[in-house]
């Protein structure tokens, strides 16, 4: 059943909006003339933790009870959402154990150590990782934090609709990048509502389109992902995702892209405005050059969601490219 995603990102703003960075809107000339639109930049690579994650990890935590904070957290997350929980934890005071998937980025691992919080390592892919750790909050009787399934969590990445609605005037199109889809539910959910008009689009990687696969089939489907440069994306979806009719609601349309058009889509950034990105957030650049032509004359927000990328990985697109 959908909530109201509306009232659950105004509580957030509330509740956040002292702890996190309004993100810059930057304009992207060379999208905007090669698509004959006018295209921005939405950089949460620049927010809190180098992605869009601190908004929900801070949101799901101050919405807690004071006894709540007290007691040890579980959460699960290929890197971001893990970082995010890390640096609030910190701040405040609480105390966890993140589990990730084995094949994590390096880099985001590297980001979690200053935090002196737990690891814990299982499976290939992060639903793994997920179910092991909502099993083991059940067990041990620690709240679990999803990274995306949770009306809190999305209710804090929403508040991007709320500065994209004051930074642009006539928005007419968002892209957004997608994994279980927290993201895309809190931005789709708060904007749909203020201005039913604007037109909100899921960008997946071919290499792990649950999301969209799953949406197409009426149902959560349980799908094997293989390998991507938008790790941040990948993955399966929670049986029970509420994230799931959200995007049935309230996301127009998706965008595949394959994995040479993410490369070249992280290369772009770095070449044309010297800004660092991850696969993930490169996903909405693709999407962007891939279906340019359905957005002349338009005005169009890309999500640029994060910027932990591993020197290897950066190195093998650029010697690539070279």
């Amino acid at each position: 059943m959908v909530f109201e995603v509306k009232n659950e990102v105004l509580d957030a703003e509330k509740r956040i909006r002292k702890h996190i960075r309004e993100t810059p809107l930057e304009p992207a000339p060379y999208l905007s003339q090669s698509g004959n639109a006018r295209v921005y930049l939405k950089l949460e690579s620049n927010q809190v933790t180098g992605s869009f994650k601190i908004r929900g990890a801070l949101n799901k935590f101050l919405s807690l009870s004071a006894a709540q904070k007290k007691k040890e957290v579980i959460t699960a997350s290929s890197g971001n959402h893990a970082a995010a929980l890390a640096y609030t934890l910190h701040k405040f005071g609480g105390k966890g154990v993140i589990y990730l998937p084995e094949n994590v980025s390096p880099a985001k691992v590297e980001a979690l150590r200053p935090y002196g919080v737990e690891l814990e390592f299982y499976g290939n892919d992060c639903i793994q990782s997920e179910t092991l750790a909502k099993e083991t909050a059940a067990k041990t009787n620690r709240l679990f934090i999803s990274p995306y399934n949770d009306p809190k969590i999305i209710g804090g990445q929403g508040t991007i609709g709320i500065e994209l609605f004051r930074q642009i005037e006539k928005l007419d199109a968002v892209l957004v990048p997608v994994g279980g889809g927290g993201l895309i539910s809190g931005i789709a959910g708060y904007l749909k509502a203020v201005e039913k008009r604007i037109e909100i689009i899921g960008c997946q990687p071919e290499n792990s389109a649950v999301m969209h696969a799953s949406i197409q089939a009426g149902e959560i489907l349980e799908l094997e992902s293989k390998p991507t440069l938008a790790d941040g994306t990948a993955g399966g979806i929670e049986p029970d995702a509420v994230t799931f009719d959200i995007c049935r609601k309230y996301v127009d349309d998706f965008i595949l892209v394959n994995e040479s058009e993410i490369k070249a889509a992280i290369i772009l950034i770095i070449e044309k405005h010297q800004i660092l990105i991850e696969g993930a957030a490169a996903l909405v650049v693709a999407a962007f050059i891939k279906e340019k032509e359905r957005f002349a004359n338009r005005t169009v927000a890309l999500i640029i969601s994060g910027k932990k990328i591993s020197l290897k990985q950066l190195k093998q697109i650029l010697i690539r490219e070279a």
